[in-house]
Formats: structure tokens, sequence, C-alpha cells
């Protein structure tokens, strides 16, 4: 799966609208709807913040693993 595939379900599992996830990172709605849509590309910190907030590892939300893991808290 590709991360702005991963990202849109984990937003619609999580019942969040794309302003509600677009306030979380501090982006215009359009511009997080390009990165659901894959137009433009998430950048890592950003993808870094959702992982947390979300509490999900780096790989599930990358679509790197379909192996939903927490997020690592040091």
């Amino acid at each position: 799966m590709k991360y702005n595939e991963r990202i849109r379900d984990i937003r619609e599992d999580n019942d969040l609208t794309q302003q509600d996830v677009a306030d979380i990172l501090h982006v215009g709605q359009r511009t997080y709807s390009d990165y659901e849509s894959g137009k433009t590309r998430i950048p890592v910190e950003s993808l870094i913040l959702l992982a947390k907030y979300y509490n999900v590892s780096m790989d599930y939300i990358s679509g790197v693993s379909n192996i939903k893991k927490e997020f690592p808290i040091k």
C-alpha cells in the first residue's frame, strides 16, 4: 500500500476530516488533500507527527508494512 492511501485510510478509520488532520499538521486542507491524493509528497516530519498522533509505527504509516505496531516511544 502506498503511504498516501495509508494516511487516508487511517484518517477515515479515526473519523477525522481532512481539515482535522490539516490542523494537526498546521497546513491548509488543500495541502493535506494533495498529500492524500499523491499530488504532493508529505514531508517526513509531518509523517512522523501523524505516526505519533495515530500511535502507529513509521513502517505502517509509510505503507512499508501491513503490520500495525505502536509508535516506539523513548
